[in-house]
């Protein structure tokens, strides 16, 4: 049985968001065990709404403090040893759970899992990395905005382990790596894209070399590697359009009588559109370079898309993420293709 402790009292939403996600992950997932770890009597309280019984596949684990969302994450590490974010993490570090998952602060559950983990050997500095979805299938990115600056080889290490999760998680041997730039040509793109350009071009990857913005979404790669900079923005811009399109569409399907005649004949479409484009299908980044799996749900995420952060977590334990980083990582070390 796999055992992931969650942070119940981070996030937007908090229990009200956490624990039914717990409940509707159990039902479909018997070989999983979930520690809630928070304020028991808020925990106790929201599983008694939803009349949740006593199971084996569940426990309350309490924690007396809880991280703001706008905390500046040295107070948190400091500060509150207590909250539900560091005794998840605790949890993963002392063997009694593989994983932990948050919504909470970005930035606090980072310094918290780098603080309590560490990094795997040949690791300066862990990434966030998430799946995006594209024309065919999808894309891993990395960074999401855990490093804004970063070196050539430190994006070097981000690429190595952004193909090691793809060929764990979807049996990929070779996943093809893009490096974000402002152009395809190589005099393109800044002193650190270009030096990484070079390390990127001399290592064991499948480097399919420089890769634009308006690329991220054809689907022919599967990791795309940029500083944390810049993939916040990509990322948080790609949020917004999606929202904006969504927004444009209601718009012209309400403009008068005819078109929301149309809007019932392409109901089907539209479900499927909304469906497809979804972002709740995508939540759960991972702090990959830990040693140990921590998934950081959105801050503001439904049941249905917390669910989704626990699943991915599932998967990564399943598949022995950061084991096979380290491993590969070590192998790489001793044939000299990384420090």
């Amino acid at each position: 049985m796999i055992t992931i402790a969650l942070d119940a009292m981070g996030g937007d939403h908090g229990v009200g968001v956490t624990v039914p996600a717990a409940l509707q992950t159990l039902k479909h997932q018997p070989a999983l065990k979930l520690i809630l770890v928070g304020q028991r009597e808020a925990v106790e309280t929201e599983l008694r709404r939803h009349h949740a019984a006593a199971s084996d596949q569940f426990t309350v684990h309490h924690a007396s403090e809880i991280v703001g969302m706008d905390e500046p994450p040295a107070q948190a590490l400091r500060n509150k040893k207590d909250s539900s974010m560091r005794v998840a993490i605790n949890l993963v570090k002392e063997g009694a759970a593989q994983a932990a998952v948050s919504a909470g602060n970005t930035g606090a559950l980072m310094a918290t899992g780098r603080f309590v983990l560490k990094t795997l050997p040949g690791i300066d500095r862990p990434a966030i990395i998430t799946t995006l979805p594209t024309m065919h299938d999808h894309v891993h990115v990395l960074d999401l905005g855990a490093n804004v600056d970063c070196t050539p080889e430190q994006l070097l290490q981000f690429a190595i382990m952004g193909s090691i999760l793809v060929s764990a998680l979807e049996g990929k041997t070779r996943p093809r790596v893009g490096l974000l730039n402002v152009g395809e040509e190589d005099i393109k793109g800044n002193e650190i894209v270009k030096k990484t350009h070079e390390l990127l071009r001399s290592s064991c990857l499948n480097y399919a070399g420089f890769v634009e913005g308006d690329e991220i979404y054809t689907g022919d790669l599967d990791v795309i590697v940029c500083d944390g900079f810049v993939g916040n923005i990509m990322l948080k811009t790609s949020e917004g359009l999606a929202r904006m399109i969504t927004h444009f569409i209601k718009q012209e399907f309400k403009r008068n009588l005819l078109t929301k005649l149309s809007a019932l004949v392409a109901l089907p479409v539209l479900h499927a559109f909304k469906k497809r484009v979804d972002p709740r299908r995508y939540n759960g980044a991972t702090f990959i370079g830990l040693n140990g799996t921590v998934i950081k749900s959105h801050g503001g995420a439904d049941a249905f898309a917390f669910e989704h952060a626990i699943l991915e977590a599932l998967a990564e334990v399943k598949n022995n993420v950061p084991e096979r980083i380290g491993r590969e990582l070590a192998a790489m070390a001793e044939k000299g293709v990384v420090a």
